[in-house]
């Protein structure tokens, strides 16, 4: 059903799901798979959704036509996207979970941030001009996207300014996490909104490789997070400092002479010496 593309094209379609899928079992191999169940699960279901997608793709058009193809993507990424949100709960609870005093209020701000979001998604949807020499339903499936994208890149970066605002320090492989789900977003984000506007026209297939290359090397910044070994273990150390740093903090004792005083996580997975 697909246009005729280049080796490269398909490589970077199927090539980072490949890898998704094998850092997945790495993950199940050494135990992160309860620590990062959301993860996890994001990297084994968003795998398998794209080569459903692969293959009804590369199918002749007389077995699977363009409307069904165009369905069973708005379907799964409906499903992946309440996925993405499971993952951006679990990083921003496992952040604020460090710092008792400031659970409740920041649950309702999350909340209230994404539903301002959604409402900025929809109004930027009803905006988008139809180009009538695109079929409907992937015009549709292209502002979905994009509506999809703007509450997910911006819940994702609330989550780093929520952290910078309130002094907290990420886990080197949470920071990986959001570090890499904030990248694809964003740039994705961009990427539809061109593709729901049509700015690029015949071009736009130029989209393809930019999406699928920056989520190509998101998927290798993972590995990074996750399996470089200059810093196994480092995880639970700094976990325990920085807590008992924020408890100490929030009672009172931050400015004792010999407490060492809490230095912002910006994007940094430790604090600065």
């Amino acid at each position: 059903m697909l246009y005729p593309h280049s080796l490269l094209w398909h490589y970077l379609w199927v090539g980072p799901n490949v890898l998704q899928l094998v850092l997945a079992v790495l993950l199940w191999r050494r135990g992160f798979n309860r620590q990062f169940a959301a993860f996890f699960i994001y990297l084994v279901y968003g795998a398998v959704e794209q080569f459903t997608l692969w293959t009804l793709g590369v199918l002749p058009l007389s077995y699977v036509g363009v409307h069904p193809f165009w369905r069973a993507f708005i379907v799964g990424s409906a499903i992946e996207d309440f996925v993405k949100l499971t993952l951006i709960w679990a990083l921003f609870t496992h952040l604020v979970g460090r710092r008792p005093s400031i659970v409740r209020s920041s649950t309702r701000l999350i909340v209230g941030v994404g539903a301002a979001l959604v409402a900025l998604a929809l109004l930027a949807a009803a905006h988008t001009p139809m180009d009538h020499r695109k079929l409907t339903l992937i015009f549709r499936a292209q502002v979905f996207e994009m509506v999809s994208y703007i509450v997910l890149s911006g819940l994702i970066l609330f989550v780093f300014v929520f952290a910078a605002y309130h002094w907290l320090t990420w886990g080197r492989r949470s920071l990986g996490i959001a570090l890499g789900l904030g990248i694809v977003w964003c740039e994705h984000m961009a990427a539809w909104t061109l593709a729901a506007s049509w700015l690029l026209r015949e071009k736009g297939y130029l989209l393809d490789f930019l999406n699928m290359g920056t989520y190509h090397a998101c998927v290798l910044l993972w590995f990074y997070y996750f399996l470089s070994p200059a810093q196994q273990g480092a995880d639970s150390t700094h976990d325990r400092i920085s807590l008992d740093r924020e408890v100490g903090r929030e009672k009172g004792s931050a400015n004792s002479q010999g407490q060492q005083k809490l230095q912002p996580a910006w994007f940094l997975g430790r604090s600065r010496s």
